[in-house]
């Protein structure tokens, strides 16, 4: 079964994730090309994000960049594994900050 690409697909968070500021108000719109994919997103506590890494099959790995409504900036890593779902995708995160303590897991589904 060959991959869908994630071009073009926007992304909401499913649930807001204890120590994550992302929450289903946050809206992701990402970009693939030759295993390279990048977003921007913004919403609920988010003014804007932003993220860049690669895709390996099922696997994306990005960092992350992002301001907060209050004006604070933050910086993250993300593993995450691509699924299909009903006829859309849905990325399951292993998430780390790196600009602040703390890490969970969140999920995203295709909107």
């Amino acid at each position: 079964m060959a991959l869908r690409s994630l071009d073009g697909l926007r992304f909401r968070a499913a649930e807001h994730t204890e120590g994550g500021e992302v929450e289903p108000a946050t809206i992701f719109t990402y970009h693939e090309q030759d295993g390279e994919i990048w977003a921007e997103y913004a919403g609920g506590r988010i003014k804007r994000g932003y993220l860049v890494g690669t895709r390996d099959q099922d696997r994306l790995e990005f960092r992350y960049a992002q301001l907060n409504v209050r004006g604070e900036t933050s910086t993250g890593h993300c593993v995450s594994t691509v699924e299909e779902f009903g006829g859309r995708i849905r990325l399951v995160e292993r998430w780390q900050w790196e600009s602040r303590i703390g890490s969970g897991t969140s999920v995203v589904e295709e909107i």
